[in-house]
């Protein structure tokens, strides 16, 4: 028997269809594009989880189940981690610990996990700049830090999210965005909705840092803070608040943690309508219903690989 190409059996499907529902038959689409989720599993004391099998996750995008073509445990899928700074005025007090616990997070990085992960180092203010691209020289990533200074002027928080994940789309493997930050945007040209639709377009997980929080409601950035979790939880990734600029050593430890222990899975989208939306809501659980999984909520369809 001769053999036929996934487009020749979708073809075969379609004809066989119409021939039985006639020509109002629902027409459905198969990709032959790869979409990739990272996944973080906790159990509900926060612990990870990383024993699962394929067979207890189930995923739907649109509402469709699909079937899981790619699933690695811990996987080892170099890693490409954009770090971003805020050095508007107001971060004067703790960048100095910052920027340590940075070297500190970055060194880690280099030394324990594939030998092909690489940093990139922003700081921003009223402007975005690039301190140096992707890279694994720590000296050169430990050089960027030092150029590091609290400047007064507005944040352009939105601007540096929207630059960095145009740097870090096309790159293989993991994308990873840490913004540290004590606040919301006041001088971007981009918007949130923007810069959103960037970081989700580029299958970053963004982990947002907001570091001397103000601990009196009245003076707070409340709708800075819920950008920045509107960031964490629409890409898979967590939002931190510490009280003490002595936490952020533990903080930058469970990043690290999360990133050794996730899954990767991949899924050709199939049965699809023809007509669908440019965002496909993505959902993935699992069948022990106590277990909290992280992904990202969806992807943008010509994003999809």
């Amino acid at each position: 028997m001769g053999r036929f190409s996934r487009k020749g059996a979708i073809a075969l499907l379609a004809l066989a269809a119409v021939a039985l529902w006639g020509q109002d038959a629902p027409i459905f689409r198969v990709s032959t594009k790869l979409v990739r989720l990272i996944v973080t599993v906790k159990n509900p004391k926060g612990e990870l989880v990383g024993d699962l099998k394929k067979e207890e996750f189930k995923l739907t995008d649109l509402g469709v189940p699909q079937t899981i073509a790619v699933f690695e445990h811990h996987t080892e899928v170099p890693l490409s981690v954009s770090i971003l700074v805020d050095t508007s005025g107001s971060t004067g007090k703790d960048i100095g610990y910052e920027i340590e616990s940075v070297r500190k997070f970055i060194r880690a990085i280099l030394k324990e996990g594939n030998e092909e992960d690489s940093v990139s180092v922003y700081g921003f203010n009223h402007d975005v700049t690039l301190l140096s691209s992707f890279t694994r020289r720590e000296d050169r990533l430990t050089g960027a830090l030092g150029r590091l200074k609290a400047e007064m002027g507005g944040t352009s928080l939105h601007d540096a999210v929207y630059l960095a994940s145009r740097q870090i789309e096309d790159r293989d493997g993991r994308h990873v965005m840490i913004i540290v930050t004590d606040g919301g945007d006041t001088t971007s040209k981009q918007t949130f909705a923007n810069s959103l639709k960037m970081v989700q377009s580029s299958e970053s997980i963004v982990y947002p840092i907001l570091v001397t929080p103000i601990t009196n409601e009245p003076g707070r950035n409340l709708g800075g803070e819920r950008v920045l979790s509107q960031f964490a939880s629409n890409t898979g990734g967590r939002m931190f608040e510490p009280t003490q600029s002595n936490q952020l050593d533990r903080i930058f430890g469970e990043i690290l943690r999360d990133l050794r222990t996730q899954y990767l899975i991949g899924y050709y989208p199939a049965n699809m309508p023809r007509e669908t939306p440019a965002f496909h809501a993505v959902k993935v659980d699992v069948t022990r219903p106590e277990l909290r999984v992280s992904t990202r909520t969806g992807y943008y369809e010509d994003a999809a690989k």
